[in-house]
């Protein structure tokens, strides 16, 4: 298994995204899994979020590039995640956030202040992020979440480097970052 293991990212000034308009941006998720035991260490929750722009060919999951897919993102599902976090009942190691791509700038602004509240309500929780885009990729936008998330596994699938005996992985080419834990 390829894993790097980072220094924890120094947290950057909130970045205004005046490029960003509100209305337009909101965030759509295609499905949530309460119990998940794949995508990252332990039994987790999970937010595929909708919107990816790589068109990574054989990609798994099509249908989460279009960023209307699924359904809004609100204050309900957001709940819901930090209920499943602290739920006693059935231990969660933490929260995975895939898709799509999380750390599309149009994501971005709803995760952050996901992200922010995770680590602030459930500090013994990890967040693991899969992403298209590599590590040294990201604005300075996108690297405003990498300070709260533990585990970044980065990079576009490609398919001639696609291997299933991967762990966390796709292709040979995408790099673990583990930044904490």
């Amino acid at each position: 298994m390829q894993a790097k293991e980072s220094e924890s990212p120094s947290a950057k000034p909130n970045i205004k995204k005046s490029e960003f308009d509100l209305n337009k941006t909101k965030m759509n998720y295609l499905q949530y899994y309460p119990v998940d035991i794949v995508n990252g260490e332990g039994t987790r929750c999970t937010l595929f979020v909708s919107g990816c722009t790589h068109g990574c060919k054989g990609c798994y999951n099509q249908k989460s590039w279009s960023f209307s897919a699924g359904v809004p993102f609100g204050s309900e599902m957001e709940e819901q995640i930090l209920k499943d976090l602290k739920d006693t009942r059935i231990k969660r190691q933490g929260l995975t956030l895939s898709g799509g791509d999380p750390l599309h700038p149009k994501n971005v602004e709803t995760l952050l202040p996901l992200v922010q509240r995770v680590k602030r309500e459930c500090p013994d929780k990890d967040i693991w992020v899969w992403t298209g885009y590599k590590l040294e990729e990201l604005d300075e936008y996108q690297r405003q979440i990498l300070p709260y998330i533990d585990v970044l596994i980065d990079g576009k699938f490609i398919q001639e480097q696609a291997d299933p005996s991967l762990v966390w992985r796709g292709s040979a080419n995408q790099i673990i970052h583990r930044f904490k834990i």
